[in-house]
C-alpha cells in the first residue's frame, strides 16, 4: 500500500497508541496534529533549501522565518528539552502559522488551528518519530497521509475515502493539464488531485538542467520551465471545495508543502444552494480541468441541491448530481477525469438514464475506464469507472479499456505486483483511433455513439465486449463413468464400515 519499511509504519503505530492515551482519539485530530508538526518541519527543510539555493546562486531569498536562529525553526526546537518544546510549538509556532502568506485562504484555515497536544511528553515522541520519517523524499509524505488515513477505521462520513496516488497520477496523465489553466475539484478532501497535477507540471517543465540530486539522492524537479506562468501557478491555478474543515487544512498545508503558495481551498458544500451565492466563478463555466472522485454515498435533501442541478437530472443521489455539477463547472470544451461508481454506467432509473443522455447527445464523451473493484481497499470494495469527458461538442466514439490489474494486489494489503495495465491504458488512450480499435475481444475498444444510443446509453463495458469462450476438454464419456463407478465403490464399503460399528 505505501513504501514505508515496517520500522516506520510500527513507529507510526506506537505514536497513534501514544496520542490515544494522551486524551487525543479522535482520529482525524490525530491526522491533523501530525499534519501540523510534519509541516513545521517541512517549513525548515524548505527554507534550508531556499538558504542553500540562494548562497548558490548569490541572490537574495525571501524566507518564512528571520534567519538561521530562529526558535520557530524545527531544527531549533527539536533540541529543547520537553517543556520548553511544548511551550515554543504552543506560543511560537502555531501563532506563526496563524500570520504564513498574509492572512490568505491558507491563513484561513490555520486561523483555529491549535497544538492540541497538551503532554511535553507526548509532544517530544511526536517531534522524534517526525524527524525520523523520510517526509523529504518524493512521495514520502504522501506515503505517509495514505499510512495515517488508512487508519480512519471507517471510509469517514459522506463517504470521504482517500484516492490512491497512482490512480490519480493516471488520471492527470488522462488529461495532460497545461500551466495555462484553471483545475477544481469539487469535494477535494486532502487535495491530492490538485497535488498530483502540481507534481505532473513539476515534472514535465523541468529541464534537463532543472533536475536536481536531493540529500537522499532522489531526484528534485524545479519546474524551471514553468518560470512564466509562476503566478498564475501560486494564484490562480488550482481551486479546491470541500466541506469538512479538517480536511481542508490538511489540503492547505499539502498543496504549500508542494509549492502552490496560495491555493484557492474554501469550505463549502458544492452541490448546494450556496455554492452560486459565494462563488459565482467558479460554480459554472470556470474551469478548464475538473479532477475528481466525489463522494458516492448517500442522498441529499432535494430543497438544498441547486436547481440548475436537478434540472438536468431529477434526482437526489450524490454521485448523479456530482456528474451534472462537474459538468456545470467545466468552461466550453473544458474536460474532466471522474471516478463514478459503477451504477452510474448501468443504472435503469430515469435520473441515470438522463445523466448518460446528457453526456453523450450535450456533451463528449471521450472515454470509460473500468477499474477493478479492490482500488480502495481498505476504504471501500465497491466497482468503479473513470469517466473521460468534455463540456459541449458531440460523442463520435467512446473509449472503453477494462482494467484488470493496477499494481497492487487487490485484497485489503494492496502491496506492489508486477500485473498493471495502466501504463497500456494511458499509451491507448493516447492513440485511440476508431478505425483500429474494433476488436471487441480486446482489453480496449472505441464504441461509435450509435450503438450506445441503441442500448439505451448503457456505458458498462461487458455490454459491448465479445466474451471470449475457452474451449473445455472433457474426458471420453467411458473414462467418466469408469471413475463414477469406482467412487461408487468407495462410498459403498466405507458404509458398510460405519454400519459394521454400530
Amino acid at each position: 500500500m505505501s513504501n514505508l519499511t515496517t520500522q516506520q509504519r510500527s513507529d507510526i503505530d506506537k505514536l497513534w497508541t501514544e496520542f490515544w492515551t494522551g486524551g487525543i482519539t479522535n482520529p482525524l485530530t490525530v491526522i491533523e496534529q501530525i499534519s501540523f508538526l510534519m509541516f513545521a518541519r517541512l517549513l525548515d527543510v524548505m527554507e534550508t533549501t531556499g538558504e542553500r539555493k540562494a548562497e548558490r546562486t548569490k541572490k537574495p531569498f525571501q524566507g518564512r522565518f528571520s534567519g538561521k536562529d530562529d526558535p520557530r525553526r524545527w531544527k531549533n526546537f527539536k533540541q529543547k528539552k520537553a517543556e520548553e518544546m511544548l511551550a515554543v510549538v504552543r506560543d511560537q509556532v502555531f501563532p506563526h502559522f496563524r500570520k504564513l502568506n498574509g492572512g490568505t485562504t491558507f491563513g484561513e484555515y490555520m486561523q483555529d488551528a491549535q497544538l492540541m497536544i497538551q503532554k511535553p511528553s507526548l509532544l517530544v515522541s511526536a517531534v522524534n518519530m517526525i524527524d525520523k520519517l523520510p517526509i523529504t523524499e518524493g512521495d514520502a509524505k504522501g506515503d505517509l497521509y495514505e499510512y495515517l488515513l488508512s487508519k480512519l477505521t471507517t471510509a469517514g462520513i459522506n463517504g470521504q475515502f482517500r484516492t490512491p496516488r497512482h490512480i490519480i497520477r493516471f488520471m492527470v496523465e488522462l488529461l495532460d493539464p497545461k500551466p495555462t489553466e484553471t483545475i477544481g475539484d469539487p469535494a477535494c478532501g486532502t487535495a491530492g488531485f490538485l497535488v498530483g497535477t502540481m507534481q505532473y507540471l513539476l515534472e514535465k517543465y523541468t529541464s534537463p538542467k532543472g533536475k536536481l540530486k536531493g540529500e537522499s539522492g532522489e531526484t528534485i524537479y524545479t519546474g524551471d520551465l514553468l518560470e512564466p506562468y509562476r503566478d498564475h501557478i501560486q494564484n490562480g491555478m488550482f481551486h479546491g471545495f470541500d466541506f469538512d474543515a479538517t480536511m481542508l487544512r490538511i489540503a492547505s498545508m499539502n498543496l504549500m508543502l508542494h509549492g502552490v503558495d496560495n491555493p484557492d481551498i474554501h469550505y463549502q458544500d458544492t452541490l448546494s444552494n450556496s455554492f452560486p451565492e459565494r462563488f459565482p466563478k467558479q460554480a459554472s463555466a470556470g474551469f478548464d480541468l475538473v479532477l475528481a472522485n466525489p463522494p458516492f454515498k448517500g442522498s441529499l435533501d432535494e430543497g438544498d441541491v441547486h436547481p440548475t442541478l436537478t434540472q438536468t437530472v431529477k434526482t437526489k443521489k450524490t454521485e448523479l448530481l456530482f456528474v451534472t455539477l462537474i459538468l456545470r463547472m467545466l468552461k466550453k470544451g473544458g474536460r474532466s477525469a471522474t471516478i463514478v461508481p459503477d451504477g452510474v454506467l448501468f443504472g435503469s432509473s430515469k435520473a441515470h438514464t438522463a445523466l448518460r443522455k446528457v453526456l453523450v447527445k450535450e456533451n463528449q464523451l471521450e472515454g470509460v475506464i473500468s477499474l477493478p473493484s479492490g482500488v480502495f481497499k481498505p476504504y471501500a470494495g465497491v466497482s468503479t469507472a473513470i469517466l473521460v469527458f468534455a463540456k459541449g461538442g458531440e460523442t463520435d466514439h467512446v473509449f472503453f479499456y477494462d482494467v484488470d490489474a493496477d499494481g497492487f494486489s487487490l485484497d485489503d494489503k494492496r502491496d506492489p505486483v508486477k500485473e498493471n495495465d495502466l501504463p497500456d491504458a494511458l499509451a491507448r488512450w493516447n492513440k485511440r483511433n476508431a478505425r483500429k480499435d474494433i476488436d471487441r475481444g480486446a482489453k480496449h475498444f472505441m464504441v461509435p455513439v450509435r450503438e450506445i444510443e441503441e442500448r439505451d446509453f448503457d456505458l458498462s463495458i461487458n455490454r459491448y465486449k465479445d466474451a471470449k469462450h475457452d474451449a473445455v476438454k472433457y474426458d471420453p464419456p467411458a473414462e467418466i463413468i469408469a471413475k463414477l463407478r469406482t467412487l461408487e465403490k468407495e462410498i459403498a464399503s466405507r458404509l458398510d464400515e460405519l454400519e459394521g460399528m454400530l
